[in-house]
């Protein structure tokens, strides 16, 4: 293993609900078409978070900032370390993220992934994503939906 890969990257991680609290879950393109995750990714150098999760999310899932309300935000950073099988040069050896909680204010059609990294999207309650998600993100998003728990639909 190379020295990068000892390092953890800099993300942040949208929670994305709908009026009835429901979670705006993800399918991977790449893996089993069994892998849902939510709208996450890196931090650019010199960006502050709140801008690079409305970018992440522009990016990945094609929701313009003017159709996400931020709720609230979770104020330490949340970790996880990857299986080996999915450390690369980006990812490097796990996650450290700030989460974000939105409130989704457009209509189905605003919600387009990207095509690279998401294939397709459903509404989840908290327990279908945590049953559709890799282990390794399990903890993270355990803490995630305890942090925003009276937003959601259940826990």
């Amino acid at each position: 293993m190379d020295s990068e890969s000892e390092y953890f990257r800099a993300g942040v991680g949208a929670l994305v609900i709908d009026a009835n609290g429901r979670v705006l879950a993800f399918r991977r393109s790449k893996g089993s078409v069994s892998e849902w995750q939510l709208p996450q990714g890196g931090v650019l150098h010199a960006e502050e978070p709140a801008k690079a999760v409305f970018r992440e999310v522009a990016e990945e899932t094609s929701i313009p900032e003017t159709k996400l309300e931020l709720v609230d935000e979770i104020e330490e950073w949340i970790g996880y370390e990857l299986p080996e099988a999915y450390r690369s040069a980006k990812t490097e050896r796990g996650q450290v993220q700030k989460w974000f909680l939105f409130r989704f204010s457009g209509t189905d059609s605003d919600i387009r992934p990207d095509g690279s990294e998401f294939s397709g999207w459903q509404w989840m309650t908290p327990a279908q994503l945590l049953a559709a998600a890799v282990p390794f993100r399990h903890a993270a998003y355990r803490r995630v939906f305890e942090r925003f728990a009276a937003h959601l639909t259940e826990v």
